[in-house]
């Protein structure tokens, strides 16, 4: 039996909103403890990241404020639209994690989940907070490569 083909892109939630407000310092990849329907919504592309981040509690790291939505085939199995989830990753990036956020300051937010070889995975940055004037400067950035990108066209 030929096997199911997957959709091309396996991103399932992006947080665009984190990359404008923050400055993204270091990328982790990890993956994420969930349930039989909260596998399902997130298959079914029903993820929220826009408040949600990643903290440090007892030597495990915790993913807080995340939105996956109800699924509607779970009945009475479903799952706490906004509940704390548990990210998985080795105890020595914990602690360098943890370290790093002791010492400089900063959070831990995710940037996007997606499917890696059928398990959903989760990309973590270590950001540090943008002033309304480093926001301002990206935009300016942004507008004047496009400008040049025309330019070069013509």
């Amino acid at each position: 039996m030929p096997r199911r083909t997957q959709d091309h892109d396996p991103v399932l939630a992006s947080n665009r909103k984190a990359l404008h407000d923050y400055n993204v310092i270091e990328r982790y990849e990890c993956g994420i403890e969930l349930t039989g329907t909260e596998v399902k919504s997130c298959r079914s592309r029903a993820i929220q990241l826009s408040e949600s981040f990643a903290k440090i509690l007892r030597n495990q790291l915790w993913l807080l404020n995340c939105h996956i939505s109800v699924c509607e085939f779970g009945g009475k199995f479903n799952h706490e639209i906004r509940r704390d989830r548990r990210l998985l990753m080795h105890k020595k990036e914990i602690l360098k994690i943890s370290q790093t956020l002791n010492l400089k300051g900063g959070t831990l937010i995710p940037l996007k989940f997606y499917l890696k070889n059928g398990l959903i995975k989760v990309e973590l940055a270590y950001c540090q907070g943008k002033t309304h004037g480093d926001k301002r400067e990206t935009v300016r950035e942004r507008e004047s490569d496009l400008a040049i990108r025309r330019a070069m066209k013509r």
